[in-house]
């Protein structure tokens, strides 16, 4: 097992203030925005937090989880989204099948970053968005050493194949969108 891969309490993931810090509102409008958008794929969707957010808003979602417990979570809270077990780096899915995938706090835990962000860049017609800690210390989050720097996250997206790149840095999260 991954000793990156976040394997704590459902509770935790569903927190009120966890919600608040990751600004879910702001952030779907960042990954929205300037793109038409109808079928988004949640990579790493936990117990469905940002698939329930896109949901919402009327979009057909996917959600994917290699977590079996979360899964049943999110089964159970949210409905009309069809959930997966599945790793990052294998998505079940054909080419070019979503306009958004999104990721939440889920690609500095993947084995293989590049490679999950390569069959990021092969399902979505349109874009990537992806939310990770920033790489500083924070009294919340993983450590240091299970971070990212930005300007990783943006060589891995040009090295999958991303054309285009925007950085967002929120209150306490960084943001990637990436444009095919």
């Amino acid at each position: 097992m991954n000793e990156k891969r976040f394997t704590g309490a459902i509770e935790k993931l569903r927190n009120p203030e966890r919600s608040a810090r990751m600004q879910l509102d702001r952030v779907i409008a960042y990954s929205l925005s300037g793109c038409d958008v109808a079928r988004v794929l949640d990579i790493g969707t936990g117990t469905g937090l940002f698939a329930e957010a896109f949901k919402a808003r009327g979009f057909e979602v996917c959600g994917i989880d290699c977590n079996d417990q979360y899964l049943q979570v999110a089964r159970e809270l949210v409905a009309g989204v069809e959930f997966s077990n599945a790793f990052a780096e294998k998505l079940p899915f054909a080419d070019l099948s979503f306009d958004l995938v999104f990721m939440s706090h889920v690609l500095h835990e993947t084995d293989d970053s590049l490679q999950a962000m390569r069959e990021a860049f092969r399902v979505t017609r349109k874009r990537l968005a992806v939310l990770e800690w920033p790489y500083c210390k924070q009294e919340i989050g993983p450590p240091l050493d299970h971070r990212m720097p930005s300007e990783t996250i943006k060589q891995l997206g040009e090295q999958a194949g991303f054309a285009l790149c925007d950085q967002i840095q929120l209150k306490l999260m960084h943001l990637s969108i990436f444009d095919r």
